[in-house]
């Protein structure tokens, strides 16, 4: 990459998850040459003051000032920095024109998307372009999809199958998830025809493996899991697509992959509770007026106190079986939504732009992109991968 005078900038940072995704950084982003990015001049400025009250040094953080639509304004942006960071949503309405940019110019990028239409659009306009400049398109670098896509990884290094590998992945949260997150979901329900055509010409394009290996996600039934104790109900989100992908690029998760992807509850009545409430809102998302009648109740940029998340938990369990044995592991942390999920945001982000990743470019999951160097700086911030038993 050519010398930059950035080495990141952060689109989004007067939201509530960018803020505190501006945050971490400012805790932990010392000597990183950095900018905030936005369109409001004043909510720039009102976001800057209030990181220099704790770090008086930040005062003379750099502010840009440009609309994600404008893509000339854009380039001119990305070709200044090393990394981009984004947690400007919904991204399948607002995204395109910068991921194209850092594409373009060869820049790392990074955001928080959990829309399977736009992470597979993606691919089709801008990876060849991404591996050509070099530039690390990795999308879904928070709640959706670090603690899966990690934790798959985690397992299967544990395991060192030779043969097939079949595994599971329940998850079990306290907390609330953001009004951006909602939007996104009600956007991806609404849209699951052109969603489907969209991930099988992802598919048709990027082939399989070249080495004959097979990787795919697998959909689950509701049923009880008699080893965790846990009733579990299939979870629609992008999580298990970005398992099955990095299953497909890494020879670690063996020559057969299959995930499946499941919330758990201890009680048939929650499972059918949550069931019923997906179902709900995927019908809602159908009709235009009611659609809009959820968005405006639950805006987008606002989200719980501190005390709240402080009380708020995420885990995630993974069985795995391979070779006749099988394997118990989990990954667990705080609040999912939002804490977690800005400090799995700022630490990808630092992660291409500091440590000695493998070589890749192109759209890539985090796995692919920064695999054992996210994990180490993950655990170091907090955040716990083990084994519970075998």
């Amino acid at each position: 990459m050519p010398e930059r005078d950035l080495d990141l900038v952060l689109f989004g940072a007067t939201g509530f998850t960018g803020g505190l995704t501006a945050d971490y950084l400012a805790a932990h982003a010392s000597g990183v040459r950095w900018a905030l990015a936005g369109r409001n001049r004043e909510k720039l400025e009102a976001t800057r003051t209030r990181l220099a009250a704790t770090d008086p040094a930040l005062a003379d953080l750099e502010l840009v000032v440009v609309d994600s639509g404008d893509q000339a304004a854009l380039a001119g942006v990305v070709a200044r920095a090393r990394v981009v960071v984004t947690t400007v949503g919904p991204y399948r309405e607002l995204g395109g024109p910068l991921v194209a940019a850092c594409a373009e110019a060869g820049t790392d990028y990074v955001d928080l998307t959990g829309e399977p239409e736009f992470v597979d659009q993606t691919y089709l306009d801008h990876h060849e372009t991404a591996v050509r400049t070099g530039a690390r398109i990795v999308h879904a670098c928070g709640f959706d999809s670090v603690p899966h896509d990690l934790g798959a990884l985690f397992t299967v290094q544990q395991l060192a199958a030779s043969g097939p590998v079949t595994m599971r992945g329940v998850v079990r949260a306290s907390g609330t998830f953001s009004g951006g997150t909602f939007h996104s979901a009600m956007g991806a329900f609404s849209r699951a025809k052109q969603a489907a055509g969209t991930a099988k010409q992802r598919r048709r394009a990027q082939g399989k493996p070249d080495d004959g290996r097979s990787s795919r996600p697998v959909a689950g039934k509701p049923h009880r899991d008699k080893r965790l104790g846990y009733w579990l109900l299939p979870m629609p989100t992008i999580d298990p697509q970005v398992v099955a992908r990095s299953g497909a690029a890494l020879p670690v998760f063996g020559p057969e992959f299959r995930y499946s992807h499941f919330a758990g509850t201890k009680t048939l009545r929650y499972a059918l509770g949550g069931m019923g409430g997906v179902s709900a809102i995927a019908l809602a998302a159908q009709v235009g007026p009611v659609r809009n009648l959820l968005l405006k109740k639950v805006p987008q940029g606002s989200g719980p106190d501190a005390a709240k998340r402080e009380r708020s938990w995420f885990t995630v369990d993974f069985v795995a079986e391979a070779d006749g044995r099988s394997l118990h592991t989990r990954v667990s942390g705080g609040d999912p939504g939002y804490t977690e999920t800005a400090k799995m945001l700022a630490e990808s982000a630092l992660c291409l732009l500091q440590d000695d990743n493998p070589t890749t470019a192109g759209c890539v999951t985090t796995a692919q992109a920064m695999g054992d160097a996210l994990l180490a700086r993950l655990r170091a911030a907090g955040m716990r991968f083990e084994v519970v038993d075998d």
